[in-house]
């Protein structure tokens, strides 16, 4: 289980957004607890006035809105029964038991998850303190709730495997409408792939044709925190009109795509050591770059490769499709970063006119076996050719003082 607090100052906002849900049938009512009435008798104000009135009285907090989401994986389909019991559980340890509070259960994920609306105003004007309160009393909550109800344990999660499949394929400019082709794509990526970043975010779209797009960093746009979403022609360039965030079902805003971020670094942590075991396996032994994408595709594994003009690796993103986890190399360690896979991968080779092979220095390395491996030797030894020739230039420089 993965818990994610939110608070604010607006708590007709937070209502609001889980009644507009309910409205579009992706959300349920499952309780309304401390409450006056049954939960199916509740009007809209009677949601908003309950907890309204207890953050009156304390006209000087700031904060009087708090938004929990537990989240629990694929194939870990609770009833609402049972979901009840862990949502007062999980609010008496956080210290909220006596507070009233809405549950609704969404069903607008790739994954079971419930929302709780609530105040941290007592009936005495009181506030309870939400400083580190997701690090501590929610931690602690949260791994007694997993050993209580034998909950899947947020760190081993691997063993569950994503039950959700959607017909989606890449977009091609003019075939579809636009709006409708992005979103499509968006609705199925955002709620079935783990990551953390727009940049990996974009990775996983442009196997659709399709780039999250913040503008240049003196634009307007990025000052803002706005997006825009784009179709790519089969060359990778943008192609059309940018449909805007917000204006896409679900609004996958900069700020929507930041929350769900935080909450992706928990939910891939559980992939990262098996894709690491996978990448120790393939890099046992020489590659060039294209063996090296070829060897990771065969594990269920896309290596995008990010280069400048001169052939240098500058980023590399690493999808394991299996588990839906999106990593930067350098978020796996530092012998998979951009800078160490560039200096490990061997340069590809050049095919000429004659049917021959060679490579980026000019050389043949086709025929003779041993002309191939005298190549492999010069690109491994290059560095330290280079530091042995500076040592003895270095040598004939003091010789030549000595003599003086």
């Amino acid at each position: 289980m993965v818990a994610k607090i939110k608070s604010g100052k607006s708590l007709i906002g937070a209502l609001n957004y889980n009644e507009n849900k309910v409205k579009q049938g992706k959300a349920t009512l499952i309780a309304a607890v401390k409450y006056f009435k049954d939960a199916k008798d509740l009007s809209f104000n009677d949601k908003l006035f309950r907890l309204t009135d207890l953050a009156s009285m304390n006209q000087r907090a700031k904060t009087n809105t708090v938004h929990i989401s537990l989240n629990f994986p694929n194939g870990e389909n609770l009833a609402d029964e049972k979901l009840n019991e862990i949502v007062k559980d999980y609010l008496t340890g956080v210290g909220f038991g006596t507070q009233p509070y809405l549950v609704y259960r969404h069903e607008d994920a790739g994954h079971p998850h419930i929302h709780i609306v609530t105040t941290n105003i007592k009936r005495d004007g009181e506030r309870i303190s939400l400083h580190y309160l997701g690090q501590n009393e929610s931690e602690k909550t949260r791994k007694a709730i997993e050993i209580k109800y034998g909950l899947v344990k947020a760190d081993e999660q691997t063993k569950q495997k994503p039950n959700l499949k959607a017909d989606v394929s890449a977009v091609e400019y003019g075939k579809a409408e636009t709006r409708r082709a992005i979103t499509n794509i968006l609705g199925y990526v955002l709620r079935t792939y783990k990551f953390t970043s727009v940049p990996e975010l974009n990775a996983v779209l442009g196997q659709y044709n399709i780039q999250a797009d913040r503008g240049s960093k003196d634009s307007r746009m990025y000052a803002r925190g706005g997006l825009v979403y784009w179709i790519l022609d089969k060359h990778g360039n943008k192609a059309g009109v940018p449909v805007k965030a917000s204006v896409i079902y679900g609004k996958p805003t900069l700020k929507t795509l930041e929350e769900k971020f935080k909450l992706n670094v928990a939910l891939r942590k559980p992939f990262k050591d098996g894709l690491i075991k996978v990448l120790e396996g393939i890099l046992i032994k020489p590659l060039t770059r294209r063996d090296f994408q070829n060897a990771l595709r065969e594990k269920g594994v896309h290596c995008i490769l990010r280069q400048n003009d001169e052939g240098r690796i500058y980023g590399v993103t690493f999808i394991d499709q299996k588990n839906k986890a999106v990593f930067n190399g350098s978020d796996l360690g530092k012998a998979y970063s951009a800078n160490q896979l560039s200096a490990q991968l061997l340069p590809e080779p050049i095919k000429k006119a004659t049917g021959q092979y060679q490579n980026n220095s000019g050389r043949d390395t086709s025929g003779q076996v041993s002309n191939a491996s005298d190549e492999i030797l010069d690109i491994l030894f290059a560095a330290e050719r280079e530091d042995l020739a500076a040592l003895n230039k270095f040598k004939k420089k003091k010789r030549r003082g000595l003599n003086l």
